[in-house]
């Protein structure tokens, strides 16, 4: 089959690679129809995640029709068409109880990034992602082995496109569950740091959610443009102002009752830390952080769906210590969002597809990395289709 595969920093390129085989008992095959390139996806682009391998299939948001299932599968069968989640979960272990399910304690047999490890149990093993959370083939395929297919996995019904559903596998899910994980809700204020496909997705929750006011901040006017005119954002210019305190200035020098962190460690960060990222005497810039810090009203929260790994100077705890903020983090519980965000899709109340604004081949997958990558053409969002 074709697939997409990693050979080092800004060097991909569409293989010609083993078929996927089923290799337990509760494992699905799955004929890829459509799938698409996540920021994340741009994190090991351009070389930023360790313990990747060349040859390793990259992608993690992607849909299609099961072709071969395990004797253990029960919840699917052969012809039906679902949307797969990111996260692979077991649904039984402590976490998954929980309903934590990028928690699970079962499914990844390697280390994660934490680096305080001591004895803590490794989270969640992750579709097309580096070999710190399993190595797990990813879905920018032709086909694709997708385990614990008893759990996640979710059947889309015949009157909704690919292209619909297609961001329940992450953006979707994970822009929503950042908007919840702040507590901001109908009539409050929200800001969100980076318009880029997560961004977007919290912002197409946020307004789904009756949040009043909504701050967006970037730096690309294409992004910000588009943020405005489909989700009715005020859009800041991070490089004509300070975000904050524009925030801030409109806020009644209160802040915000929440903020989004959608941009992650690759934040555009000073000349200091650019220096310091690349002497890897830190792990990632603390800029955007920093800013979300300010920006949020005492006694508030902020969520960082954004990749965080290893350390960070000048992370302001005392701030906030001095202003009682409440931080929320982590990867997204994919699999207990996607039937409400499915029905929310079903009604009308979400348009997820919105936002796409590119559509290629697999085989031009190399082309979309890069265009993405550079913000060329305008790119919001690339779909591959196989």
């Amino acid at each position: 089959m074709r697939a997409l595969t990693y050979h080092g920093s800004n060097d991909v390129k569409v293989d010609n690679v083993p078929d996927p085989i089923l290799q337990e008992l509760d494992d699905v095959i799955l004929k890829v129809t459509a799938t698409a390139i996540c920021g994340s996806d741009l994190h090991m682009y351009r070389g930023k995640i360790p313990a990747m391998k060349s040859g390793d299939i990259l992608g993690h948001e992607f849909m299609g029709e099961v072709v071969e299932t395990g004797p253990n599968v029960t919840k699917l069968q052969k012809g039906d068409r679902v949307v797969v989640p990111f996260v692979i979960a077991c649904g039984s272990c402590f976490f998954c109880d929980m309903d934590l399910y990028s928690a699970c304690e079962t499914t990844n047999p390697d280390r994660g990034s934490i680096m305080n490890k001591k004895s803590l149990r490794s989270g969640a093993a992750l579709f097309g992602f580096s070999h710190l959370y399993g190595g797990i083939p990813g879905g920018q395929a032709e086909y694709v082995r997708v385990p614990k297919a008893n759990v996640g996995p979710i059947k889309i019904p015949k009157n909704l496109a690919d292209e619909q559903v297609l961001f329940l596998s992450d953006i979707l899910p994970t822009g929503y569950q950042a908007v919840l994980n702040t507590g901001v809700g109908k009539g409050g204020s929200l800001a969100i740091f980076g318009a880029g496909p997560v961004g977007l997705m919290a912002a197409a929750s946020a307004r789904m959610l009756g949040v009043e006011k909504i701050f967006m901040v970037d730096h690309h006017k294409f992004r910000l443009d588009f943020a405005q005119q489909t989700y009715g954002v005020i859009p800041i210019n991070f490089e004509e102002c300070d975000a904050a305190e524009f925030i801030l200035d409109h806020t009644d020098a209160r802040g915000v009752d929440g903020v989004v962190e959608a941009v992650g460690f690759e934040a555009k960060g000073s000349a200091v830390e650019t220096v310091m990222t690349n002497l890897k005497l830190e792990g990632s810039s603390g800029k955007a952080l920093r800013q979300c810090i300010a920006a949020v009203r005492r006694g508030g929260t902020v969520s960082v769906p954004g990749l965080y790994a290893g350390f960070i100077h000048g992370f302001l705890f005392g701030d906030i210590f001095e202003k009682g903020i409440g931080i929320k983090a982590g990867q997204t519980h994919v699999q207990k969002h996607m039937p409400e965000l499915l029905k929310f899709i079903e009604e009308g109340k979400l348009h997820p597809n919105a936002i796409i604004s590119h559509r290629l081949n697999l085989s031009q997958a190399a082309e979309g990395y890069k265009m993405f990558d550079k913000k060329e053409d305008d790119c919001r969002k690339v779909v591959l289709t196989p």
